[in-house]
């Protein structure tokens, strides 16, 4: 994946000014019905977006559904968004309800790339454009790709980790580390890892880290992620320096093991996604680090390019995506909007609040509110 870091941040402002100067941040909306910020009257198309689950992470249904929705109305769009709750086969039969509905955009996450690739095949076939939303569909033949810069969201959470064995473990050698990946069928899963050894990888072949065990987990499934983790840490004798959990559902199953063994706090764990669990676990420090993608910008971004392809502007949703997303299955470079995370540690969980991301009674609980006090979060 290629992406120029001055373009990804000119993507972000420019995308920012624009929604803030059509007033999409205030709770009416800017946009008359029927127009856009971007152009032309998008004329009320219809636009099918489908989640891929809700068990894994929470962000699919408390972020992206309503940030998708407000999105896509306030550039004219009339969305229909559904969830197909980890089910490969809910997720084709909702994708063949909204195409024999008559939608002009599909906007997908999918559970895998092969349905993914399906779905995007049959949709295209009727003339619908597709977008990949988050997770590109390797092998598939969508034209356009919204996420985040996937690599750099893992080489943020390598640094977290170098972070953590600093403050934690100084001047162990080596550190003992081990990884607990997402689902190997998901491509951002790949493109984390790739991150994070970009950061990792100098430092295990010089000796300073050893890395224990370094294991997928099907499904993102956060129980499997626990077992499979317990198993690595008594195989080990109990002994870890620091983890790689690949999101905030596979930390909270990681440091659920850690508490059993009396461990938490004391092995800087990765994480992604500042959800409210993960962002209170990095307050209580249990969790090191997580990272905050600003779903908000992402589905804004999506919003804007289903606006452009219902008008039928390639030239502008081209403008859109200027970025690279590479598909090395299919041997192909997709058209891409590509945005920056952050990496979050205790010391600026506010930004997450100041960024309107969640609420302060969503991450100050009783056993938080110490820390959320001295981080001036109120």
């Amino acid at each position: 994946m290629r992406s120029n870091s001055l373009a990804l941040i000119a993507l972000g402002t420019g995308l920012a000014v624009a929604m803030t100067a059509c007033g999409a941040n205030s709770s009416g909306g800017g946009s008359a019905p029927g127009s856009t910020a971007g152009g032309g009257p998008a004329g009320g198309a219809k636009v099918g977006v489908i989640l891929p689950e809700t068990a894994t992470s929470a962000r699919w249904e408390s972020f992206d559904k309503p940030l998708l929705e407000k999105a896509l109305e306030a550039e004219g769009l009339d969305p229909d968004i559904q969830n197909a709750q980890g089910n490969v086969q809910k997720f084709t039969t909702l994708a063949d309800g909204m195409i024999n509905a008559g939608v002009e955009v599909l906007i997908i996450a999918a559970p895998n790339s092969e349905v993914g690739a399906s779905v995007a095949k049959k949709a295209q076939a009727q003339g619908i454009e597709v977008i990949d939303y988050d997770r590109l569909n390797l092998g598939g033949s969508s034209e356009y790709h919204v996420s985040f810069d996937n690599v750099a969201v893992g080489e943020l959470q390598g640094e977290g980790l170098v972070r953590g064995l600093a403050e934690l473990a100084p001047g162990k050698r080596p550190a003992e580390v081990v990884e607990i990946q997402g689902a190997p069928t998901d491509n951002n899963a790949t493109l984390f890892t790739e991150g994070q050894r970009k950061v990792l990888q100098p430092r295990y072949d010089a000796g300073d880290y050893e890395l224990v065990r370094s294991q997928p987990i099907d499904g993102w499934d956060n129980q499997k992620g626990g077992t499979t983790f317990e198993q690595i840490l008594t195989g080990n004798g109990q002994r870890v320096d620091g983890v790689v959990a690949a999101n905030d559902g596979l930390a909270g199953a990681v440091i659920t093991v850690l508490k059993k063994y009396g461990l938490n706090g004391k092995v800087p764990v990765t994480g992604q996604d500042a959800t409210p669990e993960g962002l209170q676990a990095v307050l209580r420090g249990d969790q090191y680090m997580t990272v905050f993608k600003p779903i908000e910008e992402e589905a804004r971004a999506a919003a804007k390019l289903a606006g452009a392809l219902a008008r039928g502007d390639t030239a502008a949703a081209d403008a859109l995506a200027k970025d690279v997303s590479k598909d090395p299955e299919g041997g192909r470079e997709v058209k891409s909007v590509l945005l920056t995370a952050q990496l979050i540690t205790k010391d600026n969980v506010k930004a997450v609040v100041d960024a309107g991301f969640v609420e302060v009674s969503d991450i100050c609980v009783p056993d938080t509110q110490p820390a959320c006090t001295q981080q001036g979060i109120n």
